[in-house]
């Protein structure tokens, strides 16, 4: 199983330490959502979420989880998790407990029509009043495999309602200083998507290069086939 979503245990602390505590100045519940996340077309991405709650907050019951898909230049909303007959088989929840901090999903083998905006939200219980909880959205952008011909092409979603196409190309002709191994990369803002390593070997000078004998090739396998008949009919003919 392949989980695209990257990130450092330290990084990870700090951003959501410096979104609670600012955060928390508003509200006693919070909860935190990546601004943006990348996943390879067909592979499987976690999708974070996490509920903070200050000391002296206590929840009576277990939050209920919604994790929603929210349509480019569209105001509906379509439910991912908790169920879905859209999504059956495609999500599921990273901690079974329920009264876990931790509402992540894991999303299977996305496609094209999930990119877009995900946005997580909780229903809460607690002295004795309900209220609800969600994140800032998280943007899932997809992209496809890296070619290099010596061309870069790279296939990214492009994540716009009314495109032509759900995908876009990019492409960046690269000079190469001779034979050796290269390394493209892929970034949004300043995070790594993918990256991918080349290796390139220039031709030699002055040496001509010619096709493949494929019909020396069948030739040369008919051989054996040839020498077999003969035999066959040459004791054929001796026992007649």
């Amino acid at each position: 199983m392949h989980h695209d979503f990257k990130v450092t245990k330290l990084e990870w602390t700090q951003r959501l330490f410096l979104y609670f505590m600012v955060s928390g100045t508003n509200s006693l519940v919070t909860v935190y959502q990546p601004p943006v996340l990348t996943a390879a077309l067909g592979h499987d991405v976690i999708m974070p979420c996490q509920l903070s709650l200050t000391d002296d907050e206590r929840i009576q019951t277990p939050p209920v989880l919604y994790w929603m898909f929210l349509a480019e230049g569209s105001s509906d909303e379509s439910i991912v998790w908790s169920y879905s007959e859209n999504y059956t088989g495609r999500t599921e929840c990273l901690d079974n407990d329920q009264n876990s901090s931790n509402k992540s999903i894991l999303f299977k083998n996305v496609q094209w029509a999930d990119s877009g905006r995900y946005l997580c939200k909780l229903s809460i219980k607690n002295n004795n009043k309900s209220f609800r909880r969600k994140g800032n959205k998280t943007f899932l952008m997809i992209y496809d495999t890296m070619i290099f011909n010596p061309m870069v092409t790279m296939t990214l979603c492009s994540g716009e309602a009314d495109a032509a196409l759900p995908f876009i190309s990019l492409s960046e002709t690269v000079p190469l200083r001779g034979k050796g191994e290269y390394e493209c990369q892929l970034h949004l803002n300043k995070d790594l998507v993918t990256k991918s390593i080349f290796h390139y070997q220039t031709p030699e000078p002055n040496v001509m290069l010619f096709p493949e004998p494929w019909f020396l090739y069948g030739a040369l396998l008919l051989v054996p086939f040839t020498i077999l008949l003969a035999l066959i009919t040459a004791l054929l003919m001796y026992s007649c």
